[in-house]
C-alpha cells in the first residue's frame, strides 16, 4: 500500500512539473515570436537642398539678420541656427533644415526632382 501511495505521489508530481514546464516554454516562445516582429516602413527619398539653394538661403538669412558670417553653401551650425530663427519668425515648423516649405517661403526655386517629392 505504501508503494502504491509513493508511486501515485511521484506520478502526480511529475505530471505537475511537466505541465508547468510546458506552459512556461509555450509562453516564452510566443513572447519571443512577438518580440521578433518588427514592422519597418520603407522610407521615400530624402529631400535635400542643393548647394546653390543653401547659398541663396544664407543670403536671405543674412539680409534678415538671422545669420552672420560667410556664405559657405553648407548647412553648418550657424546656418541651421539661422534657419530655426527664420522658421520661428515665419510660423513654420522649426527644424533647422532647408525643407520644401522653408525654401518655398523664402522664394527659392525648387529643382524638378524636389518638386516630385
Amino acid at each position: 500500500m505504501k508503494t502504491i501511495l509513493t508511486l501515485t505521489l511521484s506520478l502526480s508530481l511529475m505530471l505537475l512539473l511537466t505541465t508547468g514546464v510546458t506552459a512556461q516554454t509555450a509562453s516564452s516562445s510566443s513572447a519571443t515570436k512577438s518580440a521578433g516582429k518588427t514592422t519597418t516602413r520603407k522610407r521615400g527619398p530624402v529631400f535635400r537642398a542643393t548647394r546653390e539653394q543653401i547659398i541663396q538661403a544664407q543670403e536671405i538669412l543674412k539680409g534678415r539678420g538671422f545669420l552672420t558670417g560667410e556664405q559657405s553653401g553648407k548647412l553648418d551650425t550657424a546656418t541651421r541656427g539661422g534657419l530655426k530663427k527664420y522658421q520661428s519668425a515665419e510660423n513654420l515648423k522649426v527644424t533647422g533644415t532647408l525643407n520644401r516649405l522653408t525654401l518655398e517661403k523664402m522664394g527659392i526655386t525648387l529643382t524638378d526632382r524636389q518638386k516630385t517629392m
